[in-house]
This record gives structure tokens, C-alpha cells and sequence, in this order.
């Protein structure tokens, strides 16, 4: 008898724990929704819905559907030709990049990215270089690279004959460790070469095509 009153008082416990803790947490929710509308009502000033960036996303990427959502933004504090909606921004190709939690406007699709020689099809990514993974610096737009990524663990081929379309050394800049190579690439490597990019080092390799002078 006195187990089983043991087992009913432990039941009875949890119980009392776990409601504890939703309580406490619906608490801290509230409180963060409070604050938040009293920092918008303390501001003033219209409220509009507009598109913000879920996660960061790069230059040259393509905008897919699921790194974007509408939310509540003071229209005073907005960029200028802020979306209003995901339509606005969902399938074009970023000339600049997008920081998670910025609201995105029409203009991060405009500027660079047109004077690029853009082949068809294919999508402008700029992604780090510095020096030494860059050949020491000496890229320059119209050279072909292999793209290698490596870790602590192991290197890979994830690109081969790449087309560069821009570096840093050719806006004025310094060449440094946190310079720049824009690549031509498919629309479809893109996630994939940003989620490297962030992960790993990226090396490049200069690609010689047969015939050409090379190693004898």
C-alpha cells in the first residue's frame, strides 16, 4: 500500500513539475510578445507587412520559398523598396547578400550582378577567398578553376572547370584573407557551394584545357 501511495505521490509530482515548466514557459513567451509589441507601440508609426530573410543568403543565390517569411515591420525603419510579399522576391537571383532577419528589398537584385558577363543559365556566386586559396591572388575574370573543399578530415572535388567571373582584385581592393572570387555556376550548385563555402575552405585550382601550355 504504502509503494503504491509512493507511486500516486511521484505521478503527482511530475504532474505538478511538467505544468510548472509550461507555465513558466507560456510566462516568457508572453512576456517576449510584450515586449516586443510595447517596443513597436513605443516607436509608433504604421505597421506593414513585408518579406524578411529566414536565413543569410549569398550573393548570386537564388531566392527559394522556404528562406523567406512575411512579419511586422515599422514602416519607418524600412529599407527602401522593401517586398511586400514573398512573390516579390522567390526565384530571382541576389546581386548582394541578405543577412537572416533583414527585411529584403527589391534592391539587393539589382546593381553588380548586371554588368557581369552572366552566361545563360547559369547563376553569379561570390564566394571567400583568400590569398593562398586563390592562387596566391592571381585570379582574374575569364580563368577556369576547379573548386576543392576541405576540412579537418578529408578534400574533395565540388567543381570542375568553373568560370570566374569577377574577383576582388579587380574592384580597387587589397587582395587579404577575406577577399572575394564571383564564379559563374548552375542554379542548382548554389545552395550547395554557399553551405561549403561556410563549412570548409574553398582552393582553387587553375584548369588548363588540352593543348594549351601546360606541364610537359
Amino acid at each position: 500500500m504504502r509503494s503504491r501511495r509512493t507511486t500516486i505521490a511521484g505521478i503527482a509530482c511530475g504532474l505538478v513539475c511538467a505544468l510548472s515548466v509550461f507555465a513558466y514557459t507560456q510566462s516568457v513567451n508572453d512576456q517576449a510578445e510584450q515586449a516586443r509589441a510595447d517596443m513597436l507601440a513605443s516607436y509608433g508609426g504604421e505597421q506593414v507587412e513585408v518579406c524578411v530573410a529566414t536565413r543569410d543568403l549569398a550573393a548570386g543565390e537564388i531566392v527559394p520559398s522556404d528562406a523567406v517569411a512575411m512579419r511586422s515591420w515599422i514602416a519607418d525603419f524600412l529599407p527602401q523598396e522593401t517586398a511586400r510579399s514573398a512573390e516579390d522576391v522567390v526565384g530571382k537571383q541576389l546581386t548582394s547578400p541578405v543577412l537572416a532577419g533583414e527585411p529584403v528589398s527589391l534592391q539587393r537584385f539589382e546593381g553588380e550582378a548586371d554588368a557581369l558577363d552572366v552566361p545563360e543559365g547559369m547563376a553569379a556566386l561570390s564566394v571567400p577567398a583568400g590569398d593562398v586559396q586563390s592562387v596566391g591572388g592571381s585570379l582574374s575574370a575569364g580563368s577556369r578553376v576547379d573548386v576543392y573543399t576541405t576540412g579537418s578530415s578529408s578534400t574533395s572535388l565540388l567543381l570542375s572547370g568553373a568560370l570566374v567571373l569577377a574577383t576582388s582584385a579587380g574592384d580597387g581592393s587589397s587582395i587579404s584573407s577575406s577577399s572575394w572570387v564571383t564564379l559563374a555556376v548552375n542554379p542548382d550548385r548554389v545552395q550547395e557551394l554557399v553551405d561549403a563555402s561556410q563549412r570548409t575552405e574553398l582552393y582553387f585550382a587553375v584548369s588548363v584545357a588540352v593543348g594549351e601550355e601546360g606541364a610537359s
